[in-house]
């Protein structure tokens, strides 16, 4: 499960558009952040995730989001200020397991990594759908794991909310805020819609109508468990209750738990939280990293990067193009090791404990630290800051952060 939400800089509080996700996946599925310099192409194939398909001359610097075994990405940003987030959606429509295809990840990356807007994203994934579909395993130990995908594709100035059942697509544009779930929401308010497949059983449940997208390819019994209409509007909500909402906001909105303060427990979460704890077989997911990127124009954007589970017991660090990530930092392995997202793995499994009694205290620290870091972020934007500078202030902020696992592993 997943949540993704926007706002386009008229109605944020710095005047940029910010867009923010967390990724539930696997609970030992550790998450690494990643940057790739923009670079000419010498080969003729790209390796995704289960296939290879024919690689472009250039491909643009990106950051990335992404399960440490998958070549795609659950979220990212490219130099141009295009950024995405994807979300699995349970659609009606037939997997064919013996006809690979691109995951939703590979697609991120690949309209990352080849598209200068955000309306440019959106032909770049239709037309690698068409291509080569999306019939990929979306799991890590989950082998049965299959979905489709919806993405929230933004820039600077515009964001688009598209999404997949098969080869089927249909897309519209966010006004003012957006936010997508675990599953489909476009019905007849389509900008533009593709109809390339038939819902399983179609003659017999739609005699041959195409009108409303949701209702055309939503499977009803994945995206009813997922609680997919209840995280949308926790967020959506979130957001419209906020005149002007900041990165902080957004950092707020994806720690939620769709519970009163103080009164979750982590031994009882469900489906409905937006910073996700696995409990079970009918709750298998963690968020497992999370995202919000202030995305400006004229001027240095910010990725603000959690490199770690579990929002509500972590930092954003913020994360600026031009400099490679620490890869013994930032790139964890299968099995716990020296990595941020491992470290701060342990601090999270003592605080899960007695999540009542220690996540108040721990977060009390985060939100002191977090509230520095985004002031701090916005002066040096303001004042100009070179990249050198911006890429010390990033590194003392790792500095301080791996201190403050250090102290709680003491």
């Amino acid at each position: 499960m997943c949540d993704t939400l926007v706002a386009l800089p008229a109605k944020t509080k710095n005047g940029h558009l910010i867009l923010g996700k967390n990724s539930d996946r696997e609970p030992l599925e550790a998450q690494e952040l990643i940057r790739f310099a923009r670079r000419e192409c010498e080969e003729k194939q790209v390796a995704c995730t289960y296939i290879s398909i024919p690689q472009v001359r250039e491909t643009f610097e990106v950051v990335l989001s992404k399960p440490f075994q998958m070549w795609g990405a659950e979220m990212g940003v490219n130099e141009f200020g295009v950024v995405i987030g994807n979300e699995a959606v349970f659609t009606n429509v037939k997997f064919r397991k013996d006809e690979l295809g691109l995951t939703g990840m590979d697609l991120l990356r690949l309209a990352l990594e080849r598209s200068t807007t955000a309306k440019a994203a959106l032909p770049t994934i239709m037309d690698l759908l068409e291509e080569f579909g999306q019939n990929a395993c979306g799991g890590y130990q989950n082998k049965d794991f299959y979905y489709h995908n919806s993405f929230l594709i933004a820039d600077p100035d515009n964001a688009f909310i598209l999404e997949t059942a098969g080869k089927s697509w249909a897309y519209r544009k966010v006004e003012n805020t957006g936010s997508i779930s675990n599953g489909l929401t476009i019905g007849e308010d389509y900008l533009e819609v593709n109809w390339k497949n038939e819902p399983r059983n179609f003659q017999k449940l739609f005699a041959g109508k195409r009108e409303n997208f949701r209702e055309y390819f939503s499977d009803l019994l994945y995206t009813t468990a997922g609680k997919s209409k209840l995280r949308q509007a926790c967020t959506l909500g979130f957001l419209e209750k906020k005149e002007k909402p900041g990165v902080l906001d957004f950092i707020q909105a994806l720690r939620q738990h769709n519970v009163a303060y103080g009164e979750f427990e982590s031994k009882k979460a469900t489906t409905g939280s937006i910073c996700m704890h696995a409990t079970g077989f009918t709750n298998p997911s963690d968020t497992t990293g999370s995202m919000v990127a202030e995305v400006r124009k004229g001027q240095p954007s910010t990725v603000w990067l959690s490199g770690t589970s579990y929002p509500c017991l972590s930092l954003y660090l913020p994360i600026y193009f031009g400099k490679e990530l620490d890869p013994k930092v930032f790139s964890p392995g299968a099995n716990p090791d020296q990595s941020l997202w491992w470290q701060a793995k342990k601090i999270h499994q003592q605080i899960l404990k007695n999540y009542k009694k220690l996540q108040s205290e721990y977060r009390m620290q985060l939100d002191e630290i977090q509230t520095k870091w985004i002031e701090e972020d916005f002066k040096l934007i303001q004042l100009g800051a070179t990249e050198e500078e911006l890429q010390l202030f990033s590194s003392l902020c790792l500095d301080q952060y791996m201190d403050l696992l250090r102290k709680y592993r003491t």
